[in-house]
């Protein structure tokens, strides 16, 4: 792996790890329920996602994903549900009581049920890992390239873990976080619709 390939690959992670997305909603939703401790494990289980389907793309294994039809469509129509059921939650919720209701466990596996259902995660961690490698190279570099994915993808929603906690106090606001509530289940729900439209 030449020293380009290796900065090609840093700017295509940090690029990929700031566009907008369900971490990104999902990051709102759990920091506005449980405060900082909740939204640290929301990136815990989001993290072990992704690092699941980086190390599944480095040994070859999500490839069979990609090519069998039927278990793509299984994973997507999970990860529609998923999707869907979190932005439904958030959005018929009646209020949210005070900081620290949801704890570091739902943060957690709302983290890791995102990312475990996001089909679209597996087909990019296998096309995106191997550009960067010689076909030629040892599986243990695609394994190297994977954590180095997670290490990154876990630095990105820190500092924006970093930042909400800097608007906690703002946060604390029964009506800010109503409002907040809402609109992280109204992404949700778009996302899982676009999840679903997409086939």
């Amino acid at each position: 792996m030449t020293g380009s390939s290796i900065v090609a690959f840093l700017v295509a992670s940090f690029t990929l790890a700031m566009v907008p997305g369900v971490g990104t909603a999902m990051l709102l939703r759990q920091s506005v329920r449980g405060g900082r401790k909740a939204a640290v494990a929301t990136v815990v289980g989001m993290e072990v996602g992704v690092a699941v389907w980086a190390l599944a793309a480095a040994l070859g294994l999500s490839v069979l994903l990609v090519a069998s039809e039927i278990a793509y469509q299984v994973l997507r129509i999970a990860g529609v549900v998923v999707l869907i059921g979190f932005g439904i939650k958030a959005l018929v919720a009646r209020g949210v009581g005070e900081l620290g209701e949801a704890p570091g466990g739902s943060g957690f596996r709302s983290g890791l049920v995102v990312n475990l259902a996001n089909p679209k995660l597996a087909v990019f961690a296998v096309s995106f890992l191997p550009q960067f490698v010689d076909p030629d190279a040892g599986r243990w570099v695609l394994v190297l390239l994977a954590a180095a994915w997670v290490v990154i993808d876990t630095i990105w929603y820190l500092l924006v873990l970093a930042l909400l906690t800097r608007v906690m106090d703002a946060l604390k606001r029964p009506r800010v976080r109503t409002v907040l509530e809402r609109i992280s289940g109204i992404a949700l729900v778009g996302l899982g619709i676009k999840l679903a439209v997409e086939g």
